[in-house]
């Protein structure tokens, strides 16, 4: 079983920047895929970035690109979420997510798919006003 909790989330103007972190539980974390979804009202959750097992890849969703960046500390069994240049369409519930079969390197397509993560944390609020 695999606990994930976020933090980091609050209420920011455009333009700023934000740092999500999410810390996991496990002795295996090194092993796991995680990755980052959100979800505005009314809209179905979306990919955001993932991270590999090693951290030698990293995958965004195209609304994110370039000013995001998902990066990963085993040594802490915390993954990041380094929000830049926030605009109000950021604003969402922000979720962690863990695969634990690994380690594993999946297809590029796989990583976005919210069917791939096995755990999930509880979300943090981002909400970015103009």
């Amino acid at each position: 079983q695999v606990q994930l909790v976020e933090s980091g989330g609050g209420l920011v103007q455009a333009g700023v920047s934000l740092r999500l972190s999410c810390a996991a539980s496990g002795r295996t974390f090194g092993s796991y895929t995680m990755g980052w979804f959100r979800q505005a009202p009314g809209k179905e959750r979306e990919f955001v970035a993932a991270i590999t097992w090693s951290g030698g890849a990293t995958y965004y969703a195209d609304s994110v690109k370039g000013r995001f960046t998902i990066s990963r500390d085993n040594a802490k069994n915390t993954v990041y979420l380094q929000m830049n240049s926030l605009k109000p369409e950021d604003t969402a519930v922000y979720y962690c997510a863990a695969d634990d079969r690994g380690p594993v390197y999946y297809s590029y397509s796989s990583y976005s798919k919210v069917s791939l993560y096995d755990y999930w944390g509880q979300g943090t609020q981002v909400t970015v006003s103009s």
